[in-house]
Parts: C-alpha cells; sequence; structure tokens
C-alpha cells in the first residue's frame, strides 16, 4: 500500500510542477508583478488562481463522500477547525515571503528545473526557516 501512496504522490507532484510551469508560476518576477497591485499588475494569475479553487472546491466534495481515501486508511484533515493567532501569524509570514523572493514552496521545488541559483538558495532559506521553528515554538 505504501508504494501505490508514493507512485501516487510522485505523479500527483509532477502533475503540479508542471502545472505550475505552464502556469510560469516558477517565473518570480510573474510573481511579484501579479502582487504589485499599485505598479506593473499582471492579473494573469487570477486564472491560475480561479482554476485552482474551483477544481479544489468540487473535487473535495466528490472526495470526501468516499469511505477512505484509495491508497490510504483514512484521510488526513487538518485537525483545528477554527482561525487561530499561530495562522495568522504563518499566513502574513508566507505572503511576506511570497511577496519578497516571488517563490513558495511548490513553484520553489519545481523552479530547480530552471537551473538556477534562486530556488535554491530559497528552498535552503525555507528549511532554515523549518529548523528555526523548531527551536523557538514548542509542539
Amino acid at each position: 500500500m505504501k508504494s501505490k501512496q508514493n507512485i501516487a504522490a510522485l505523479m500527483t507532484g509532477a502533475l503540479f510542477g508542471f502545472g505550475l510551469g505552464v502556469a510560469q508560476m516558477i517565473d518570480p518576477n510573474k510573481i511579484q508583478n501579479f502582487l504589485d497591485f499599485s505598479g506593473a499588475w499582471d492579473a494573469s494569475l487570477m486564472l491560475v488562481l480561479g482554476a485552482a479553487l474551483g477544481v479544489s472546491f468540487f473535487a473535495i466534495r466528490i472526495i470526501l463522500t468516499q469511505q477512505s481515501p484509495r491508497f490510504a486508511s483514512r484521510f488526513a484533515l487538518p485537525s483545528k477547525p477554527h482561525v487561530d493567532r499561530s495562522l495568522l501569524i504563518g499566513a502574513t509570514l508566507f505572503g511576506i515571503g511570497w511577496g519578497l523572493a516571488g517563490y513558495c514552496p511548490g513553484p520553489g521545488f519545481a523552479a530547480l528545473a530552471l537551473s538556477s541559483w534562486e530556488p535554491v538558495v530559497f528552498l535552503l532559506t525555507m528549511t532554515a526557516g523549518f529548523i528555526l521553528h523548531r527551536f523557538i515554538v514548542r509542539p
């Protein structure tokens, strides 16, 4: 069962990375222009976000009608049903980092295919942030 999960994860990740490339979400300039409302705003990523929301909206409703996932014993759903301080701080830091770097984790990994040093620096600093978080915030 675990190997089927790994194959499904690999295929899903590859499809996701391909989609990020096609949508140009691995280009930091494209992301920064999308976030620049007062300057050279590029609204084309609204189509990407809208498509993602649409697919997710319907897919989650269909998937959750199943007894269990195809390759796991149960669904891994969020345990906290409410918005708390931790979530707001994390989302704010994520947004700031996304705006400054032009990468978020998915596009950061997908951009490794471009053979550029920027996504490597992004992923290393993101990992350093994860490690720092473990020392600052106790679970």
